[in-house]
């Protein structure tokens, strides 16, 4: 099995910044793509970034230059740097990691989500 921990999430205001870490831990041989996706109530979970074994990454545009993704292989994290953020930035925030497991099988993991809250 692999768990993801997620932690950072908390209550900001408008403007200020946070820094979310997701660290994989498990019967992990290879964590190929890391991500974080939002949810707000009564709406589908988001895309919010991606960032690839090799280090390259995607964010969605409506927090591209306010956010970035980043990762560290040696630790299995990944991190989600926040930066003027938005009372539409408020959400949960679920890190997700697509693993080789040892046994040779790949699927996503699905951390338990950290609540962003920005106030006005």
């Amino acid at each position: 099995q692999v768990q993801l921990v997620e932690s950072g999430g908390g209550l900001v205001q408008a403007g200020g910044s946070l820094r979310l870490s997701c660290a994989a831990s498990g019967r992990i041989a290879k964590i190929n793509s890391m991500g974080w996706h939002r949810q707000v109530p009564e709406k589908q979970r988001e895309l919010v970034a991606t960032v690839s074994s090799d280090g390259s990454t995607n964010v969605v545009d409506s927090v591209k230059g306010r956010f970035t993704i980043s990762r560290d292989n040696a630790k299995n994290t990944v991190y989600l740097q926040m930066e003027s953020l938005k009372p539409e930035d408020t959400a949960v925030y679920y890190c997700a990691a697509f693993v080789t497991s040892w046994g040779g099988s790949s699927r996503h993991y699905w951390g338990q989500g950290t609540q962003v809250t920005v106030s006005s």
